[in-house]
């Protein structure tokens, strides 16, 4: 993907800096969710938003790995 080993390195530490665990909560959620007796609620409301927010990436990674097989059997040929 990258000729250069700097490069790989730095896109590797970027890569797992975006990576962590996101406590993802719009201000209207945490107002409505706020208090002790909805903990557990208010961590289902996070879990959902982490979901919804992960699936964009996956689709997008499955794609740019499909172009790239295709560009490596063009290449090939």
């Amino acid at each position: 993907m990258f000729k250069n080993s700097k490069i790989q390195s730095l896109f590797l530490v970027l890569l797992l800096l975006s990576s962590g665990i996101s406590q993802a909560q719009c201000a209207m959620c945490r107002a409505a969710l706020g208090g002790e007796s909805n903990n557990a609620q208010a961590q289902a409301v996070n879990d959902g938003i982490v979901y919804l927010m992960a699936i964009p990436y996956v689709l997008v990674g499955i794609i740019g790995y499909a172009v790239y097989r295709l560009y490596q059997k063009k290449k090939a040929n």
